[in-house]
């Protein structure tokens, strides 16, 4: 069950996310970049807090520990607020395919940060690996024009700070080891997020009044501030806190190809072979990463009948344990 609720929250919020770069493409025309973002929070900000409040316990919406307070900050202001600030902004100068590739160096960077301040996550060799297999993977699926990404540089540089900011922010999630849910860390960390953003948008010197208000604009704002806002941070958070920030910030790999799949479903946009060699590499990745702590041994044996489940399990918990060539006792006199 624990596996499923996994899997139902990673996918959801590849799907959520995934629409996210369109979306905001979408709105840029609509919107002055900051005060877009800060428009969306506002939204998420509404639509959490209502969520929060009727689904948990009064006691529980009161943070209380310097924990909690450390982990809305890196929620509100680093993990929303600046990296969705960067994005936007960034998006002015690059594509949504730019854009997206540029994110998908989030799992590349989260390790590094997590090398520092998270004493149980730690990348391996063969983690790695598939972090390099799955990044390969978004640039086969993205396939940019290298003319594009030469003429990009400074999009490029202010997407690259959002995903160190995205990254760093999810570690210190972790690292702040706060009491109270993901949803209630959310539901306050939204309107520091807003706040950040308006204050950006002033000091940028955007103005409401160049707003046009078009039936697109309003959908587009829907979308980045309830579906790819507020429900997607619940999935995104809660597989944050459940999965840690290394495998749950796998996620930003499978954003491109939901953008990609969802181009060819609803723009009817043309999926080439080259990026169905994408699509199985980054599963391949996926794959390397999500067997890491399976005895395949066994579990081959098990398949081809040759060990019972009993054993396989017993190699499963010691290969966990890291206790497989440890010795087994002592035969008495």
């Amino acid at each position: 069950m624990a596996d499923r609720r996994i899997l139902a929250a990673f996918a959801a919020t590849a799907v959520l996310f995934g629409g996210t770069f369109v979306a905001a493409k979408a709105g840029l025309a609509y919107f002055p970049p900051l005060l877009f973002v800060a428009l969306r929070f506002d939204v998420a900000a509404v639509a959490l807090a209502a969520y929060a409040v009727a689904t948990t316990a009064r006691e529980d919406l009161v943070p209380r520990t310097r924990g909690d307070a450390v982990g809305i900050f890196a929620t509100g202001v680093l993990a929303i607020g600046l990296t969705n600030s960067l994005l936007f902004v960034g998006q002015q100068y690059a594509t949504s395919a730019v854009a997206s590739i540029v994110f998908s160096l989030n799992p590349i960077l989260t390790p590094v940060f997590a090398a520092a301040l998270l004493a149980d996550e730690r990348l391996s060799a063969r983690g790695a690996a598939g972090m390099v297999l799955g990044l390969l993977g978004v640039g086969l699926v993205v396939n940019p024009d290298p003319a594009m990404l030469a003429d990009g540089g400074v999009g490029q540089l202010i997407l690259f700070a959002g995903a160190v900011t995205g990254a760093l922010g999810s570690v210190l999630i972790r690292w702040a080891d706060s009491t109270i849910s993901s949803t209630v860390r959310t539901a306050w960390g939204l309107p520091l997020a807003a706040a950040l953003s308006h204050a950006l948008s002033l000091g940028a010197g955007e103005s409401a009044a160049s707003i046009v208000w078009t039936t697109e604009a309003v959908l587009a704002l829907a979308y980045v501030g309830i579906f790819a806002g507020a429900i997607a941070y619940i999935a995104y958070f809660g597989l944050l806190d459940r999965t840690g920030a290394i495998r749950a910030n796998l996620v930003f790999y499978a954003v491109p190809v939901v953008s990609t799949l969802g181009g060819w479903a609803l723009l009817g946009e043309r999926i080439s072979a080259l990026v169905i060699v994408g699509f199985l590499t980054i599963f391949a990745g996926f794959a390397v990463i999500g067997t890491e702590d399976v005895n395949v041994r066994g579990q081959v044996a098990r398949l081809a009948g040759r060990l019972p489940d009993e054993v396989v399990e017993a190699e499963d918990a010691e290969e966990r344990l890291g206790i497989r060539n440890e010795p087994r006792g002592f035969e008495s006199d």
